[in-house]
């Protein structure tokens, strides 16, 4: 995609599409462009929205004063609503508007939007950027909906970096969406490692993928068990990015298909464990934006993929398996199998040198119960690197919420045969008795669990999301990279 931020009046734009905020008022600048088109944009106002990414277009005469083909009035909020999110909104329903008209896309930049220049331009990129993802690509007749040229106009000088810098972390977003919404019998455990083959090597991403016998041999049990019962044998696909003393370690499950194990999944729930690799995808989409960007950071990013499925070889409730950190775990849920490869990468992450962790999975069910499907669930283990993952997230549009940890949650995962038991057998607190399990393999670092369950795949359209997969964590993860970097001694 073609990006430019034009200081020219919005009106020279010869795009196929010019996008106009429309906060339920008539700013300057739509009284200019009123003016240009006769009134007739004053009469569409009329019946336009502020509700986000509500949209009112209309056709361009010849002759008129604008040099776009159309013009279309977007809804970005009012008020106390008018915000980032809000103009993120509006500019990926523009995005969408946009197709069929050449793929050529101008955002009015409005300077009496209650929002800085530089966030006014960040919200744009992105949302337009993200509104034009199209998961249909494997279709057999498509059209070309992707959105060819975008352009800020009216923009003031010198934000063509944070324009830029957007538009990156929104395609890495789409990226991992793609892996998200891609069919289980193409992004298997192998598939994930072809995937992260392709986009990252070129940017300079070191890749790995260890499987069977290498597994093996590092002890990482819980990984070999969980994807014992699949054709489709694990992997533990290994990034690394500026330099081989990781100050991140990111852990992503990449669980390819969920069907449950033994305790097999009902009709409704099975037919969506494609997702359940979101959190892996999330850290392919980070690690390539901060590669892009070039982020002075060393980042590590672990993906223990597998999938769990069932046939003799499969494991089973009651069985006893030996982490790589040397724990033995019973297992009471062989549903609960995320925790288990999550383990082993945390081990691994801890092995080759982090200092920081963030674990980042589609976990528990129950986090959708208590958010929704706007916010993210952080665990920590400390609470200033808590508040730290949470800001970033907020900063970044992946909103996040701090969740609650307690030793008690700890007592109740006691096994009496095995170290500890994958769930705790009651029917409460199902999200933080996951990560109060994943907290004993982290050997005091400072670590975050996302639980992305509620966020990463979506059953009905959200702010700039279609329905569909999100890339949930991909903007937060970049954001906590690009202020640690910030934070180095010396910059």
């Amino acid at each position: 995609m073609n990006l430019e931020l034009d200081p020219a009046a919005p009106e020279a734009s010869a795009s196929g599409l010019l996008a106009v905020p429309y906060a339920g008022i008539r700013s300057a600048l739509v009284e200019r462009l009123d003016a240009l088109l006769g009134g007739r944009l004053g009469l569409l106002a009329a019946d336009a929205s502020a509700e986000p990414g509500r949209t009112a277009i209309l056709n361009v005469a010849e002759g008129e004063a604008i040099a776009a083909s159309r013009v279309a009035l977007i809804g970005v909020g009012r008020d106390a609503d008018l915000d980032s999110a809000a103009l993120r909104t509006g500019a990926a329903a523009a995005a969408r508007a946009s197709r069929g008209f050449g793929g050529s896309l101008a955002w009015a930049f409005d300077p009496e939007l209650p929002l800085a220049p530089e966030d006014q331009v960040r919200a744009a990129v992105e949302g337009a950027v993200i509104g034009s993802y199209d998961s249909g690509r494997r279709k057999s007749e498509r059209r070309d909906s992707d959105l060819q040229d975008l352009a800020v106009v009216g923009a003031p000088d010198g934000l063509l970096e944070v324009g830029r810098r957007a538009e990156v972390v929104a395609r890495w977003t789409n990226r991992a969406r793609d892996l998200v919404d891609g069919p289980p019998n193409e992004v298997t455990p192998a598939g994930m490692a072809r995937v992260a083959h392709e986009l990252l090597e070129p940017l300079g991403v070191s890749v790995d993928a260890l499987s069977g016998d290498r597994i093996e041999a590092l002890g990482l049990s819980t990984l070999a068990a969980v994807g014992r019962g699949s054709a489709n044998d694990a992997r533990l696909i290994v990034l690394r990015v500026g330099g081989d003393e990781p100050a991140l370690g990111l852990v992503g499950k990449s669980i390819t298909f969920d069907s449950g194990g033994y305790f097999l999944k009902p009709q409704g729930e099975i037919v969506k464990q494609k997702a359940d690799m979101g959190g892996g995808a999330a850290v392919i989409g980070a690690v390539g934006a901060i590669a892009e960007l070039g982020l002075p950071l060393a980042v590590l990013g672990v993906l223990p993929a597998a999938e769990n499925m069932v046939d003799g070889a499969a494991f089973r409730p009651g069985d006893v398996l030996k982490t790589a950190a040397g724990l033995t775990v019973e297992i009471t849920n062989p549903d609960a199998e995320g925790r288990l490869v999550l383990a082993d990468g945390l081990w691994y992450a801890r092995r080759e040198g982090a200092r920081r962790l963030v674990d980042v999975a589609t976990l528990t069910g129950a986090i959708r119960g208590a958010l929704g499907d706007r916010y993210i669930g952080v665990f920590a283990n400390d609470d200033s690197w808590r508040r730290e993952v949470v800001a970033a997230g907020d900063a970044a549009g992946d909103d996040a919420w701090p969740m609650p940890l307690h030793p008690r949650y700890g007592h109740l995962l006691e096994s009496s045969i095995a170290d500890l038991r994958n769930t705790s057998g009651r029917s409460f607190g199902y999200p933080i008795f996951a990560a109060a399990f994943l907290e004993r393999f982290v050997d005091g670092l400072p670590w975050a669990h996302l639980d992305i369950h509620s966020t990463a795949f979506l059953d009905d359209d959200r702010d700039e999301f279609t329905r569909g997969a999100t890339g949930a964590g991909v903007r937060l993860l970049v954001e906590l990279a690009s202020r640690l970097a910030a934070d180095q001694p010396g910059r």
